[in-house]
């Protein structure tokens, strides 16, 4: 069935590649222009996201039965005009944040969005909410630097708008700060964007890769660590992670989800592309598995220590990056399909995580466990779907968070160097506190009476959709307890069921993710895909020329400014 679906769509993929960074864009062009019709708004934006799941699908398929799927846009052909790429990596990506991005939407809508209310100027929301769906769609498919680093500023200031809906000072103050360290990693993006030209003469990623191999190794590994900058940011490692607790803890719990679990994969998604495509020789291997176990030590420490479930959560967050990064630095195809593997697992799970949080704060107006207790008796189904991500997370054999970790570690121990046991030992203690903090979270929130809470007896009213709450009532008082959207449970429920889907399909799914990472590290199939019959041959400048001698005609100088424009071109 699957090979008959992927047959079918082989001859369409070149239009359902930009047809997943258009839809988006012209969903949101379509819900502005409607006024003030919110079931129509609402309606857009459900089934294009749904339409998108769907075409990341498909594509998904195709690249997996019939390779790399390439589209070359604006009429001209690579490396000079617009590559996208659909290739393995890409469309898991795609895939995976097609279903976060629907569900979360979901729970969003269900939450009640609307306009009108003096607390929620959540007009822009929905076109904004699309317009960061493109940007993240364009990332992963973009065959070169340059519109990669589009769809991050596209993704980006749709980021700032979301991050401060409801404009309390909370979440204008975290705003700002959120605002400055991403312009700082666009700058220094940019920065990196402009020295790989000045080297290579060209930003498409396959050809760079070919000319990168002439480069000399320090000038190829400062280029390489300043991208590694750019993208550490965005993806949250240590040491550049500090802006991360800070303002994702602030913004309302649909957005906190969809950042946590969406956007940070972005960045690890952009250094295994540079590690595997562009700098391929491995030169910064080992800074990058310290990094890893920094990553994973100081993220889990950070956690320990936070009374909030939202803090709490963004700290595991940053923890887990470090497993990813441990894949990706091993340097081999198991040890980059266990990263692959673990950002899927971890894109579901965290997510799903953060939407129970938004539950909790639906429920009893709070995610201050110093104020928690009795859920599981009274909102049993709110403690099954945080039960199930939460012993996911921990890595609980079965379920897909264990063998995401053993994947791992089974690729270090075959790498077998005395720095990846090292990295081997704290995977294993994190993952261990891991499993504490969420049993933390657990015995307090849930098991606990709730008159043996610190302050239990004084909860938050229960806040709008997307607006800080303004008072605090005796939990007497309240008297929406229970009164929560289907919706809400239903997109929750389907997250949590997604991430089971991948334990129950483990074997099918880690098969994806080896062919996956085996294309990947193959760079030879990802620039035959891009490149096809261009010319393919380094240019013949070399950094070391001698200048002109001063003394050198007119034409001498036209003729060696002329061999230098040749050889960065082609």
């Amino acid at each position: 069935m699957f090979s008959a679906w992927a047959a079918w769509a082989l001859p369409h993929a070149h239009n359902l590649i930009p047809m997943t960074v258009l839809l988006p864009a012209i969903a949101a062009a379509f819900i502005l222009v409607t006024g003030k019709r919110l079931q129509l708004q609402r309606a857009v934006a459900f089934f294009a996201l749904l339409a998108m799941a769907a075409m990341s699908a498909t594509l998904l398929l195709v690249a997996d039965i019939y390779g790399i799927q390439t589209v070359q846009m604006g009429g001209w052909d690579a490396p000079i005009g617009i590559t996208l790429v659909a290739d393995r990596l890409s469309t898991v990506m795609l895939l995976v944040s097609s279903i976060v991005l629907f569900a979360v939407m979901w729970f969003g809508i269900s939450q009640g969005l609307r306009d009108g209310d003096d607390d929620d100027p959540v007009a822009v929301f929905l076109p904004t909410y699309m317009l960061l769906s493109m940007g993240v769609n364009l990332a992963f498919l973009a065959g070169d630097l340059f519109n990669l680093y589009v769809g991050f500023e596209i993704f980006l200031v749709a980021s700032y708008i979301l991050l401060t809906l409801g404009a309390s000072p909370a979440r204008v103050r975290s705003g700002i700060s959120y605002v400055m360290v991403s312009m700082a990693s666009s700058l220094v993006f940019l920065f990196a964007l402009a020295t790989v030209y000045a080297s290579v003469g060209t930003v498409n990623m396959a050809q760079a890769g070919m000319r990168m191999e002439s480069i000399p190794e320090g000038t190829r590994s400062a280029i390489f660590a300043t991208l590694l900058v750019a993208f550490g940011i965005k993806a949250a490692v240590f040491p550049l992670d500090a802006w991360l607790p800070d303002s994702y803890p602030t913004a309302a719990s649909l957005v906190t989800a969809v950042f946590a679990g969406l956007l940070t994969k972005v960045g690890i998604y952009s250094i295994i592309r540079m590690r595997s495509t562009v700098f391929t020789d491995g030169s910064l291997d080992t800074m990058l598995m310290w990094v890893a176990l920094a990553t994973m030590i100081v993220g889990i420490m950070g956690a320990l220590a936070q009374n909030d479930i939202k803090r709490l959560l963004s700290f595991t967050l940053v923890s887990h990056i470090g497993y990813m990064l441990f894949g990706v630095a091993l340097g081999t195809v198991q040890g980059l399909s266990g990263a692959i593997f673990y950002a899927v697992h971890h894109v579901l799970v965290q997510t799903s995580l953060f939407l129970v949080v938004g539950l909790i704060e639906r429920q009893v107006g709070t995610s201050q466990l110093r104020r928690l207790g009795s859920l599981l008796y009274t909102a049993p189904l709110i403690a099954l779907l945080y039960m199930i991500p939460a012993l996911n997370l921990g890595g609980i054999p079965p379920f897909s968070g264990f063998l995401g970790k053993i994947m791992l570690i089974e690729a270090g121990a075959n790498e077998g160097s005395w720095l990846s046991w090292v990295l081997i030992a704290g995977a294993v203690v994190t993952s261990l506190l891991t499993l504490y903090v969420m049993v933390i979270v657990w015995s307090k929130g849930f098991l606990r009476d709730r008159a043996d809470a610190p302050e239990g007896d004084v909860v938050i009213a229960r806040p709008s959709a997307l607006s800080d709450v303004k008072e605090t009532v005796s939990a007497e008082e309240r008297g929406d307890v229970g009164r929560m959207p289907f919706g809400m449970f239903a997109s929750t429920a389907t997250l949590v069921a997604a991430s089971l889907a991948i334990t129950v399909l483990a074997g099918p799914m880690a098969a994806v993710t080896d062919r996956a990472a085996d294309s990947t590290s193959d760079r030879s199939i990802y620039r035959k895909a891009v490149l096809g019959d261009a010319p393919q041959d380094p240019p013949t400048r070399r950094l070391d020329r001698p200048a002109p001698h001063a003394g050198a005609n007119s034409r001498d100088a036209i003729a060696n400014r002329t061999e230098r424009t040749e050889g960065g071109a082609r």
